[in-house]
């Protein structure tokens, strides 16, 4: 097995000479770019991140101009980033902070997890990005890193509660938020190594990963088309839905149901309407 000097020492050299410093969300310190910044990157590539980015930051610069924003504007504004409920949850969080604290993301784990949207992984990756505090944060680039050294004797179904050891013995205690960085740089390398089949994927032997489901055809990409059209439209019949998108009536009354419940929609008479 690796020493833990070598360990740190391979991170930090790699980090040195190709981690990504240019993304803009590692350029800030506020809390609130940052937390847009993780919430967008849950389940979204970091290209596609970035393009999308700078023009919500833009728009609603701080906690209180989203508390503000109207619904169907923000989530006109996150087309394409996919998983509309981040978008929803984001603006509730956001309406919760001006409440509660003031206008202020709470620097505690545990408040952070009360939070729409934060779970175990984003209220780590916010206390370490946004107070650079050396808690243990495990995503799925840092993940890879710690199976790939040091599970090497476990075949199958590694489990965090083993690597977890390893991720808080290792934090750099100084400088968790570039350490952290490096780890997830450091890993999305091993990614691009696995995709053109140099090495396994050591996630592969999570007990945590999850394979991504097909898109096409998928219930999620109706969803996303149905969202798309009515925030262009902001109006249209239940009757000629199942037209336009040539599907089941059934399926689609099923799923335009789910997002009134959901809150993306409100259905007035035979009509659905945009927020």
């Amino acid at each position: 097995m690796i020493s833990q000097r070598q360990f740190q020492k391979l991170v930090w050299n790699h980090y040195k000479q190709h981690g990504r410093h240019d993304m803009p969300w590692r350029r800030t310190r506020d809390p609130y770019r940052i937390l847009i910044s993780e919430v967008m990157l849950q389940q979204t590539q970091v290209s596609r991140v970035e393009k999308f980015y700078p023009t919500f930051v833009r728009m609603w610069p701080t906690f209180q101009s989203l508390a503000k924003a109207r619904t169907a504007d923000v989530l006109r504004v996150w087309q394409g980033l996919g998983y509309n409920r981040r978008a929803l949850a984001l603006q509730k969080l956001a309406q919760i902070i001006v409440k509660n604290y003031g206008g202020k993301l709470p620097a505690n784990r545990e408040a952070l997890e009360l939070l729409p949207g934060i779970g175990r992984g984003t209220s780590g990756s916010l206390m370490t990005f946004a107070f650079n505090e050396p808690v243990v944060f495990i995503e799925t680039n840092i993940r890879r890193v710690f199976i790939h050294h040091f599970t090497t004797h476990i075949r199958t179904n590694v489990s965090d509660d083993v690597i977890v050891p390893f991720v808080l013995k290792l934090v750099d205690q100084k400088r968790p938020r570039e350490w952290y960085w490096a780890l997830m740089d450091y890993g999305a390398m091993l990614g691009e190594k696995s995709r053109g089949r140099a090495v396994a994927n050591p996630n592969l032997r999570s007990r945590h990963y999850v394979r991504q489901p097909k898109f096409v055809g998928s219930d999620r990409e109706l969803r996303g088309k149905l969202l798309k059209l009515l925030l262009r439209e902001k109006k249209i019949s239940f009757r000629s839905l199942a037209k336009r998108f040539a599907e089941p009536t059934v399926r689609i009354n099923r799923i335009s149901g789910d997002l009134v419940r959901e809150g993306f929609l409100v259905r007035r008479g035979g009509f659905l309407w945009s927020l």
